[in-house]
């Protein structure tokens, strides 16, 4: 299975930090999306980074790199996790609006197996953060029309990784235990979803 984990955002991305500032999303999921690479990679797993680079790559140009794996390996040997923080208003002040997500396609998709493995490792290794769901149609992923889930072919996940205008959510992100449970979450979620336990 080729591991593809896409870094949302880049420097050059306008916005997308705490208001404080000390958190910037490119470089939080960089740092999360480089150790996810990394723990996979130390397990055997074939992983690699999306965007390997700072700069802000379009999502049409991510969306061709997934699926030009898809078409070498099959869309069925190919998933895509893509990490982001997420945020409540525009960088302007603190809000309270918390919690771990992650987001498939509308309907029912391969993706929402993925999800689910997810949000099952989200339980064992962030249990004190709160999980937003969506359980009206029995699973737990959120629904959206993000481009980047709509326009690659093989299961692709988005997920957003706590709230960066979240003054408690922005500590546990830049502290070693938080940012330690969060690659493990993915890592324990991939594993799940590949059948391993």
């Amino acid at each position: 299975m080729k591991i593809l984990i896409d870094n949302g955002h880049g420097v050059d991305t306008k916005g997308k930090r705490s208001p404080d500032g000390r958190l910037l999303e490119y470089a939080e999921n960089r740092l999360l999306a480089g150790r996810i690479v990394s723990a996979l990679k130390a397990q055997g797993h074939d992983a690699e980074l999306l965007v390997p680079e700072d700069n802000d790559v379009s999502l049409f140009q991510r969306c061709d790199r997934v699926n030009r794996f898809c078409y070498a390996l099959g869309k069925e040997n190919v998933i895509l996790v893509s990490i982001h923080c997420n945020a409540a208003g525009k960088g302007d002040r603190w809000y309270n609006a918390t919690g771990w997500c992650a987001y498939t396609t509308p309907k029912d998709t391969p993706a929402d197996r993925l999800a689910t493995c997810l949000y099952n490792a989200a339980q064992i290794h962030i249990p004190d953060q709160r999980l937003r769901m969506d359980l009206t149609d029995g699973d737990p992923d959120i629904e959206a029309s993000f481009y980047l889930l709509r326009h690659t072919s093989c299961p692709a996940v988005l997920t957003e990784n706590l709230f960066m205008d979240n003054q408690a959510d922005v500590e546990y992100l830049l502290s070693d235990i938080g940012q330690t449970n969060l690659v493990n979450l993915h890592v324990t979620g991939i594993n799940f979803y590949l059948g391993i336990h």
